[in-house]
């Protein structure tokens, strides 16, 4: 069904100015933290805590193969505890000013994977689908439909600023959910503040797209809203939770407050950030729905104990 958008016009400037702001509250720094030992968060804690570096990996790499075409292998070989490179990851065609703003995640990424093996052991890199095909079969399946030409998120920057709207939410929601699960307050700050990040992150990547949301991604000839919108659809029926995601433009009963319908930020009725459980998130980054069957960006399977608990349980 076609809806007619009414949005405002904003400058790249101003759009990015309040994202960024996010980015530079105290809160959002994590160094206070490395005074916390190992030995300080309890064996309750550590499976929560391990299984973001799934998604802190993958973000890592497409990040930094994004923007500078080599990857932790490159940058931070000793975080990736020998683990395989990740298939099919390139530099991105950028404009200097995306470059920037994807640069500038990818060195925070690699922040988040030393701040959680600060504090748990951890585990290698697991293998990374991070190809064009990909990112290619998630807009396929979100359309329903195969694209022709298939979709790169290498391409241009609009198309890798669409393949990162696939990325950062998840984790953030991820974070959500662990947090009223951890014991100790040692846990609780560090989710805490790699959650303040992410959901920087995800508020400036739908910032700039927000600000686009009515231009069509050519050659298809659909909306940047329409793309966001059905991504968010797509990560809702894989999760098999219910509603927890949302694109850009939404009905005006789903915007904040019951009365708008931009939706540059993703909330609950009462502007609150959605939860996932890993089980949900294996599901979304698996691409199937199920989390016991490997797939999508983790061709093996993702790792840790959470992850690995379920493909051992695989009917």
């Amino acid at each position: 069904m076609k809806m007619a958008l009414s949005i405002p016009t904003a400058t790249a400037s101003g759009t990015c100015i309040i994202s960024f702001l996010l980015l530079f509250l105290p809160g959002f720094h994590c160094s206070y933290l490395s005074a916390v030992p190992v030995s300080a968060v309890p064996d309750s804690d550590v499976d929560l805590l391990e299984f973001p570096l799934n998604l802190e990996y993958l973000e890592a790499e497409f990040f930094l193969w994004g923007s500078l075409g080599r990857g932790l292998d490159s940058i931070a070989p000793n975080l990736t505890m020998g683990g395989p490179p990740p298939r099919g990851a390139t530099k991105a065609r950028l404009d200097p000013f995306t470059r920037d703003v994807i640069l500038q995640f990818a060195y925070q990424e690699v922040g988040h994977l030393r701040a959680i093996k600060k504090r748990v052991k951890g585990f290698p890199r697991p293998l990374l689908n991070l190809s064009a095909e990909a990112f290619g079969e998630v807009m396929n399946s979100a359309f329903g439909r195969a694209f022709n030409p298939p979709f790169n998120p290498y391409a241009n920057q609009l198309n890798f600023l669409l393949a990162s709207y696939v990325v950062p939410y998840v984790g953030l929601t991820g974070y959500v959910g662990a947090n009223p699960k951890l014991q100790t307050t040692a846990a609780k700050t560090l989710v805490a503040g790699l959650l303040a990040v992410e959901s920087g992150q995800d508020a400036v990547i739908r910032g700039l797209l927000y600000e686009r949301a009515a231009e069509k991604v050519e050659p298809y000839g659909i909306t940047v809203a329409e793309f966001t919108n059905r991504v968010s659809d797509l990560r809702n029926k894989l999760g098999s939770a219910g509603v927890k995601d949302e694109g850009l433009i939404v009905p005006n009963f789903v915007g904040a407050e019951g009365k708008i319908r931009g939706n540059v930020l993703a909330g609950d009725q009462d502007s609150l950030a959605y939860d996932r459980t890993p089980e949900e998130i294996l599901r979304i980054v698996y691409g199937g729905g199920d989390e016991h069957v490997p797939g999508g960006f983790y061709p093996k399977g993702a790792d840790g104990r959470i992850a690995k608990s379920h493909l051992r349980s695989a009917p």
